[in-house]
C-alpha cells in the first residue's frame, strides 16, 4: 500500500511539473508574439519577418510578407485594445512540421474594425527561443 501510495505522490507531482513547464512555454511564447505584435503595429513590417520563425521566412518572403501584411493591417487603422482570449500548447499542427507550438487567439479592437481576432502562433526553435511561425486575423 506505501508503495502504491508514493507512485501516486511522485506521479501527480510529476503531472504539475508537467503543467509548470507548459505554462511557462506557453508564457514565453505569449509574450514573444506580444512583443512581434507590436512590431506588425508599429508598421516595422520588415523587422517583424527579420524576427519571425525561419520556417515562416522560407515559406513567404521579406518583399511579400511585408506587401501582404501592410494590405491586410493598414486598412484596419491602430491598435485600441487587445488581449489573450486562448492559448493552446501543441506539438502537431496540420500542414505544418511536430514541433512545440503555442496558438494564441488575441481578442484585438482595431480603430476601423472592432471585435477582431488575431491568430498567432509562436514555434520554439531549435535553440529554445520563441517565434512566430503563424499570423492570420478574421
Amino acid at each position: 500500500m506505501n508503495r502504491l501510495m508514493g507512485f501516486v505522490l511522485i506521479a501527480g507531482a510529476l503531472g504539475v511539473l508537467t503543467s509548470c513547464s507548459t505554462d511557462r512555454r506557453t508564457e514565453d511564447a505569449i509574450r514573444n508574439a506580444q512583443s512581434w505584435l507590436a512590431l506588425v503595429d508599429q508598421g516595422k513590417y520588415e523587422s517583424s519577418w527579420d524576427s519571425a520563425a525561419s520556417a515562416f521566412q522560407r515559406a513567404v518572403p521579406r518583399e511579400q510578407w511585408v506587401s501582404q501584411v501592410g494590405a491586410v493591417r493598414g486598412p484596419l487603422g491602430a491598435v485600441l485594445s487587445r488581449g489573450v482570449q486562448t492559448s493552446n500548447y501543441t506539438t502537431t499542427l496540420p500542414g505544418a512540421p511536430a514541433g512545440t507550438y503555442v496558438i494564441i487567439q488575441f481578442a484585438t479592437s482595431f480603430e476601423n474594425r472592432r471585435g477582431a481576432v488575431e491568430t498567432v502562433t509562436p514555434v520554439q526553435e531549435a535553440d529554445g527561443s520563441w517565434k512566430v511561425s503563424g499570423y492570420y486575423v478574421k
